[in-house]
């Protein structure tokens, strides 16, 4: 079920919230038990049939867990190295089959037949917040003992599908919390302007840049400079709009509940470098990557050499998290070496002291990381490897600085002196690029100019779980206030309108 659906927002939305608080007033149990069984149901919308698969998987991991927690000494870790070898399996088993079965292929001649196993929904999330349970579990920071209460901490219906990753000890108190089982209008009002701002990111932004990413990617046999660049920068916004617009969703939806999500971005594309970019862009990944994966490694513990290559290690992971595909190790790999540069670079300004202070220099530093990371898009979105050095090449210029016929008839003298520097023209496609453009330029003002979510709602800061960063003025701060609500009002209605043809988010498919 997608939050962008009529089906969610006048049915299960509501009827789930009014049912919860009131049995809520009679009995918490009840209440929790209404919500686990809530969003199974929206689980199971997508797909029946891999309910019991969710199910066995929540189960197993707390079977596990609690062996975990009654076992001491060494059986401690040999049921914790167990259950993430099953949970790895079992990830791997329906997300890389293919992948490997097709690598086995290539590098031996062989034609053993793909499996085409469907993906389950949501199942690297709720994998790896099971991973982030166990690992918990062994180390002594938690301790569930209520199946009714882990039961609903993995199948909460505003993180199931596509994040955040949640940690065990941020969530259960909340669910246990007298606060959570009360109405509260301001609860509420909050929540609603908060999942309004990501549905609009989502239906007015996102699915209008969509088409132009798509056809670059996947229709296009134009590549040349400004066309390249158009169809990456149009994914570049469509993707960030897209995650960003779903985790202000589910944040907002999981409010109204009294329950608090983390956030799960801070305006990544403003970053000054690439080691900021990764602690504003997907937030709760980068954590559960930093936390179970690059500190367990080493860290930054042993050395410049293998702290560099903790972190190469950790990007390559986290690329193949994202999907099985030559493309996904290389948008990794290409984030791994993009973070030891920058490392390197760091440690070098400082031993030189070399300013970096100066309005130039962060201009030019959001710029770089910002062209950087869209380098690294192409691959992420690209079909194929083939494709999208093909793309690159056009970003390069490889192909020549193209415009459309329809743009050369207009420009009258002007047009002989863009020729003489290189730029042709090419029949048919002036609406398409016109459009493209106009819809990057519209995003970068946002996505560059703009106050983001928690900025807007920085005196109520605590419904995102962190403070909100500086923004100029106070004009853009939300208010329990009749000029508010006809803002979020418009907003609701205008995405509403766009509503008649709602798209899946992007981060199902990972």
């Amino acid at each position: 079920m997608l939050f962008n659906s009529f089906t969610f927002l006048l049915l299960f939305l509501p009827i789930t919230a009014i049912v919860y608080f009131v049995l809520a007033r009679r009995t918490r149990e009840g209440a929790a038990a209404w919500l686990a069984l809530a969003s199974l149901a929206f689980y199971g919308w997508w797909s029946l049939s891999y309910i019991p698969l969710l199910l066995a998987s929540i189960v197993f991991n707390y079977s596990v867990g609690q062996r975990i927690s009654a076992a001491t000494g060494p059986a401690r870790k040999r049921w914790l190295v167990f259950a993430l070898a099953a949970d790895l399996a079992l990830l791997g088993y329906f997300k890389y089959a293919d992948f490997f079965i097709s690598g086995v292929n290539q590098l031996t001649a062989t034609e053993f037949p793909a499996l085409h196993i469907v993906l389950p929904v949501g199942i690297s999330f709720f994998t790896f917040t099971q991973i982030a349970y166990l690992v918990d579990t062994y180390q002594g920071k938690v301790n569930e003992t209520n199946f009714l209460h882990y039961l609903l901490f993995i199948t909460y219906f505003p993180h199931l599908i596509a994040g955040p990753v949640l940690h065990h000890a941020e969530m259960m108190p909340q669910f246990g919390a007298a606060s959570s089982a009360r109405f509260s209008s301001r609860n509420l009002a909050v929540g609603l302007s908060i999942f309004t701002i990501g549905l609009a990111k989502k239906v007015l932004i996102a699915d209008n840049l969509a088409p132009h990413a798509t056809f670059l990617f996947d229709q296009s046999d134009m590549f040349s400079l400004i066309v390249a660049w158009g169809g990456v920068l149009a994914y570049a916004f469509q993707l960030y709009f897209d995650f960003s617009g779903y985790s202000d969703m589910a944040i907002g939806i999981s409010l109204i509940f009294g329950i608090r999500l983390p956030l799960n971005f801070d305006s990544p594309y403003k970053s000054a470098n690439i080691i900021e970019f990764w602690r504003r862009w997907h937030m709760t990944l980068s954590r559960f990557l930093r936390d179970y994966l690059y500190v367990p490694l080493g860290g930054n513990r042993k050395g410049p050499v293998r702290r560099y290559v903790n972190l190469l290690l950790t990007m390559l992971l986290g690329g193949l998290w994202h999907g099985a595909g030559l493309n996904f190790v290389i948008w990794g790999a290409l984030h791994g070496l993009y973070l030891v540069i920058n490392h390197t670079w760091h440690a070098l300004a400082t031993a030189l002291r070399f300013p970096r202070t100066s309005p130039a220099w962060t201009v030019f530093s959001i710029g770089l990381t910002f062209a950087s990371v869209c380098v690294a898009w192409v691959f992420f979105r690209a079909s194929d490897v083939g494709k999208a050095s093909t793309i690159l090449r056009g970003m390069a210029g490889g192909f020549g600085i193209g415009l459309p016929e329809a743009i050369g008839m207009q420009l009258g003298s002007l047009r002989p002196l863009l020729e003489q520097w290189g730029i042709t023209f090419y029949l048919g496609g002036g609406s398409r690029f016109l459009e493209t453009w106009q819809w990057i330029v519209v995003a970068s003002v946002i996505a560059f100019l703009f106050p983001n979510t928690q900025q807007i709602m920085a005196r109520y800061e605590a419904a995102l779980q962190g403070a909100a960063r500086p923004y100029p003025g106070t004009w853009h701060i939300w208010r329990p206030s009749r000029r508010w609500s006809l803002y979020i009002g418009a907003i609701l209605f205008g995405s509403l309108l766009s509503l008649s043809r709602p798209a899946e988010f992007l981060y199902f498919q990972f």
